[in-house]
């Protein structure tokens, strides 16, 4: 039985109100540890450790001051593999994208663009030490809760990273893994697969392709502000030709030891990873890495924008992508990586089923969040 789609301004509307009720909430907390603290004449405590128990029933430990990991991007930029490359680590659990975290970040965007709002928040006590511990607060339960515990724990929500560097002020130990992809093939993906994205025109590749080029060119931006301790930018092609060399490169810059059981993340597909049968590239991942999506784009893009793409998307070139290059040379993969791909092609009709009976909820088409209305655009948000 096919569940009800809910109505996607309900969606949103609910979101939006379970954000600000669980924000009160911490905002609450804040304030009272705020006042304890000055009554006692102590110094508020940047961190408080707060525990769960895992199903092996260890305790793990949760807080401020820990290593948390965020994998942004461009939608349809490879986030969701890397993730599950990831969540095949013993040590890391991702789990699916929470929705409500960008979110939040955003009413905060909102309440002090407000020259009023901010003043009224400020007459009452809500100074931005009480406001960022309670975004904090909130952010690390949603993180820490949403999923089965581990002692490195990820989040992927894609738009998080345009609000990078004030995420770095949350957690002031956390990292960000930033995949970045062919602007052409994210666009070519976001119109073929029909990924609603709010402002992005599903008719035309020019206006796809200059709203990536827009968003890609914030987030990297704030990647490059993070600095390079921070923010690790990998592509998505490099990632899927040489998965082993790019995820050594991933793990040493997250001080996490090398586990080969990232390489083979399908083998733990809903036994221990878990798939989001509403997210748009849940049906991809479930394969192991190979080369299907790589030049799906070629031919599919208009004469007259192939011939304008260095003036379209200027990001491509920063990016290390060739504009004119048409079909583009992204490199030799490695054996292991071809003798895969060949083998799903020849499966085809297998994989293809078996994603169709794990994903028969359907697909959700309300998108992967706004990115010209979001007020993350502003590169500058700290």
């Amino acid at each position: 039985m096919q569940l009800p789609r809910p109505l996607r301004g309900g969606v949103r509307k609910v979101l939006g109100l379970l954000c600000c009720v669980a924000l009160v909430y911490f905002m609450v907390q804040a304030l009272a540890s705020s006042g304890d603290a000055e009554k006692s004449g102590a110094r508020m405590v940047a961190s408080e450790l707060k525990a769960v128990t895992g199903p092996d029933k260890k305790v793990y430990e949760y807080g401020r001051e820990m290593p948390l990991i965020f994998i942004g991007g461009v939608p349809r930029s490879g986030t969701t593999l890397m993730r599950a490359m990831l969540d095949a680590h013993p040590d890391v659990r991702c789990g699916q994208e929470t929705r409500v975290i960008p979110r939040l970040l955003q009413l905060r965007f909102h309440w002090l663009k407000s020259e009023k709002e901010s003043m009224r928040l400020e007459q009452a006590g809500i100074t931005n030490d009480v406001l960022n511990a309670a975004i904090a607060a909130f952010t690390l339960e949603i993180i820490a809760k949403h999923g089965e515990p581990a002692p490195r724990l990820c989040n992927k929500d894609p738009l998080l990273i345009k609000m990078g560097s004030y995420v770095i002020d949350l957690f002031p130990n956390a990292k960000f893994i930033f995949m970045v992809r062919d602007g052409r093939a994210t666009a070519h993906s976001i119109i073929t697969r029909k990924v609603t994205i709010t402002g992005f025109d599903l008719t035309s590749y020019r206006q796809c392709l200059k709203k990536w080029n827009s968003a890609v060119e914030a987030m990297n931006t704030q990647c490059r502000d993070m600095g390079a301790g921070k923010c690790l930018r990998v592509p998505y092609e490099q990632l899927v030709l040489h998965p082993k060399e790019w995820m050594g490169k991933v793990l040493k810059f997250l001080d996490i030891p090398w586990n080969e059981s990232v390489l083979h993340h399908e083998d733990f597909i809903n036994n221990g990873i878990s798939l989001s049968k509403v997210e748009r590239s849940s049906d991809q991942v479930i394969k192991p890495v190979n080369l299907e999506a790589l030049t799906k784009w070629v031919g599919n893009i208009p004469d007259d924008v192939v011939r304008d793409m260095a003036d379209i998307a200027p990001m491509l070139s920063v990016l290390g992508y060739d504009p004119y290059a048409n079909p583009p040379n992204y490199g030799k993969p490695d054996a292991q990586v071809a003798l895969k791909t060949k083998d799903i092609q020849k499966n085809k009709g297998v994989w293809d089923k078996k994603a169709k009976e794990m994903f028969s909820l359907g697909w959700d088409n309300g998108g992967d969040t706004a990115l010209d209305k979001d007020p993350s655009d502003n590169a500058n948000l700290t």
